[in-house]
């Protein structure tokens, strides 16, 4: 098993590392931000698309439960994100080395998510390892876009989430 830093902060930079190397395996181009004030970690390319990502980590199980907890919050005290802040949530399971790629609007609950790699029932079963959701020339929720609209398709996934 892989060393992972105990410490929250440490531990959510050692995240942040990983999905630009999964990310840039995958032949996005992955841009950081100067700071850390944004609600989102990175804006992520590809073909013209631009994405504002956020990257979360866990390796909290709750009792008597098969899935990790992840919470997607800004802080445990933070406020939640409101549409428009971000695009996907991506969430790393640390003790599995699984990445749910997860459309912001597609998130039942703003501020926790529950994810069970072994349930073929888990809600968010369909985002597991879909790196294709940051690839695809199509917004999160399905409609089709040119490249360059950036702002189209902020105002689609804005709409899609109220």
């Amino acid at each position: 098993m892989k060393a992972i830093p105990r410490h929250p902060k440490l531990r959510g930079e050692w995240a942040e590392v990983h999905f630009l190397a999964r990310a840039s395996e995958h032949g996005l181009r992955v841009s950081k931000p100067y700071g850390d004030c944004l609600p989102y970690d990175f804006i992520v390319e590809h073909g013209g698309r631009m994405l504002r990502v956020q990257v979360k980590s866990t390796s909290f199980q709750c009792p008597g439960y098969t899935g990790y907890k992840c919470f997607v919050k800004p802080s445990p005290r933070g406020k939640r994100y409101a549409a428009g802040m971000i695009d996907f949530i991506t969430a790393y399971i640390l003790p599995k080395d699984i990445w749910y790629i997860i459309p912001f609007c597609k998130l039942t609950s703003k501020a926790t998510v529950h994810l069970d790699p072994r349930s073929e029932r888990n809600r968010y079963r369909p985002f597991r390892e879909a790196w294709h959701l940051l690839l695809a020339q199509e917004s999160p929720a399905g409609t089709t876009r040119s490249p360059g609209s950036s702002t189209a398709l902020h105002r689609h996934i804005e709409s899609r989430c109220v």
